[in-house]
């Protein structure tokens, strides 16, 4: 049962900052007289963040495939 409490104590910390992100960084801006651009330029950069990421991924997998089929 102390697992359980634990476990809906992380999920809950967890869904507290999801939703500290999805509304209070645009607030956030807001407030500071940041117009909308920026948060366009921050997701531009994060969807390229992760191309890049999936890239690299994809790379490694080739290099760990052909080496297992060298062995």
């Amino acid at each position: 049962m102390k697992e359980t409490k634990d476990v809906l104590r992380v999920v809950g910390i967890i869904f507290l900052v999801l939703v500290l992100v999805i509304f209070g960084i645009p607030l956030l801006f807001h407030l500071l007289g940041f117009t909308f651009w920026i948060v366009g330029i921050l997701v531009w950069l994060a969807v390229k963040l992760l191309y890049a990421a999936v890239v690299v991924a994809i790379i490694y997998l080739i290099i760990v495939g052909i080496r297992a089929v060298l062995r």
